[in-house]
């Protein structure tokens, strides 16, 4: 009996403990339908949660997947796969547009988010270890809807939304004159809690000037000497550092410009690795000048950096750490990695390994490269 009172014991205990785990992201959630009305980004919080940022709907939505089983990763490349995508809803590879990919660290699943063209639906598709594709349904999951208010001005988009320990941020624009968004949303989080909206005013190297229109394209957090922060990249392209604890509610935060990547780009992903006993980032970005002045075969083109280039004390704003000098290089501490051209999406899909969708001739290719 004795025997029995302490396995019950540990049941409850191991429960106990896995209901706290999973309420470190969400301590009070609705069920049923979100009402999602765009989807602009994706991104993961821990123990599955996706993360969702609704421009038109004015909220970021975190949606327990139930995706928390560890899983065979893909590994082979896919040639088409936007037009197996599209096939998986009834569509052509033109009939579909790829909005976003992230990769749930939890499963190692990439979810895709989707727009289809004939109706404008909003869907999320995955893909498993075996290439079979999966739709995942909206209409009846546990969420927690955190809303964003800018007053009475409308917010045109969320740009990106990350998981940061302590909260979420996300970057977006509205239509005010300080038009440039960061918000902080504390969690655990409780569904229907509006989020804290900071307007950010950022100097951009190649311009010359403080900015306050254009916002984030692309953020990850950082830690530096056990202080939490935020790190931007912009158009044309300046990376931007924030305190995190600058981020209070209404707030008008300035950052730091540590590093320039080169005018005429406009950055979509970026994360951290570690490689070699370093940290770095990798970012890819479009280059709306490519036609003019390219920097590769592709307008889609990668650069990796030393993480330590944000921790360069005075170098900032204009005197940022710059990628070039004229035409050469300027440091060997920011490299254009010849590997990733094309490279339209990605994530981080393990320790060793970045998923990516290739622009290729034939469309759209995913791939699995090991990182640089």
């Amino acid at each position: 009996m004795r025997s029995i009172r302490i396995v019950a014991v540990f049941i409850v205990f191991v429960f106990a403990i896995s209901v706290l785990h999973a309420g470190a992201v969400i301590s009070e959630s609705a069920k049923g339908d979100p009402g999602i009305k765009s989807i602009n980004v994706l991104s993961f919080a821990p123990d599955g949660v996706l993360l969702i940022g609704d421009g038109a709907g004015s909220q970021i939505l975190a949606i327990e997947t139930g995706d928390v089983s560890a899983e065979p990763r893909l590994s082979q490349m896919i040639e088409g796969i936007d037009a197996k995508l599209a096939a998986r809803i009834g569509a052509k590879a033109d009939g579909i547009e790829i909005i976003d990919v992230a990769v749930n660290p939890a499963s190692g699943t990439p979810y895709f988010a989707i727009r289809k063209q004939d109706d404008k639906r909003n869907l999320i598709l995955t893909i498993d270890g075996q290439s079979e594709i999966h739709e995942f349904e909206l209409t009846d999951v546990s969420y927690a809807r955190i809303q964003l208010r800018v007053g009475e001005d409308r917010i045109g988009s969320i740009t990106d939304v990350a998981w940061a320990d302590t909260q979420i941020v996300a970057a977006g624009r509205s239509n005010e004159t300080f038009a440039s968004k960061i918000f902080s949303i504390d969690v655990p989080l409780k569904n229907d809690a509006v989020g804290n909206v900071n307007s950010a005013e950022t100097y951009h190297v190649s311009h010359r000037r403080w900015e306050t229109k254009a916002p984030m394209s692309v953020l990850i957090p950082i830690k530096e000497n056990d202080r939490s922060y935020v790190v931007g990249a912009f158009s044309c392209t300046p990376i931007v550092k924030y305190p995190l604890d600058s981020l209070q509610p209404g707030a008008h935060v300035k950052g730091s410009s540590m590093i320039e990547l080169g005018s005429g780009n406009r950055p979509i992903d970026m994360f951290v690795y570690e490689k070699g006993g370093k940290s770095y980032v990798l970012s890819n970005t479009f280059r709306f000048h490519h036609e003019r002045k390219p920097f590769g075969p592709s307008p889609y083109w990668t650069v990796k950096f030393e993480q330590e280039l944000l921790s360069e004390g005075d170098a900032v704003n204009e005197n940022a750490i710059l990628r070039l000098k004229g035409s050469a290089p300027a440091t060997d501490k920011i490299e254009m990695v010849e590997a990733f051209h094309g490279v339209m999406q990605m994530d981080k899909l393990d320790e060793t390994h970045a998923l990516v969708l290739r622009q290729v001739e034939e469309g759209v290719r995913l791939e699995v490269l090991p990182l640089p």
